[in-house]
């Protein structure tokens, strides 16, 4: 059994959904994780973690505009407004959405659906830097080199010149 951590930084530019599957993968792949799960985690109170679909651009439009409907950008409604209009909305979603997932690993693959993405989805304006926790408790398995089928047949040629 093996623990591992890494921090993946990414720097957003405004509100939008930021997908980092790919980055994940191949941090498992690199690492040769085979069966155990994998616990990802923010370290912020403005943005969050969610698994969505990855294949049309129209499913992230449409979530920003629904959570900006749930929690407008209007420093009348809000007591805490220290850091500007979209300083409270921003806990709020962040608040509704998540900011840990945990994730199977099975057979060196990341289970996640066929259209499933991971996104970091940022409430702020502003460009920020964050951070994604990525922590595996499982197995590590041995890689195993894939031989041709006919490699016999080729070493046999080879010793009968």
């Amino acid at each position: 059994m093996k623990q591992e951590f890494y921090n993946l930084q990414i720097k957003t530019n405004g509100q939008k959904l930021y997908e980092f599957t790919n980055d994940t993968i191949h941090w498992i792949g690199q690492n040769n994780f085979k069966n155990g799960i994998l616990n990802l985690s923010i370290q912020h109170t403005s943005a969050s973690l969610i698994v969505q679909e990855n294949a049309d651009p129209d499913v992230q439009k449409d979530l920003i505009n629904y959570f900006d409907k749930l929690a407008p950008m209007d420093n009348k409604l809000y007591v805490h407004t220290t850091e500007g209009k979209d300083d409270m909305p921003a806990h709020i979603k962040s608040s509704l959405t998540n900011n840990q997932i945990s994730l199977s690993i099975k057979d060196r693959e990341l289970l996640l659906g066929t259209w499933q993405g991971l996104f970091l989805f940022e409430h702020r304006l502003e460009a920020q830097k964050r951070t994604i926790i990525h922590h595996f408790i499982g197995y590590v398995g041995c890689r195993q080199t894939v031989f041709p089928s006919n490699i016999s047949t080729i070493d046999n040629r080879a010793s009968q010149k």
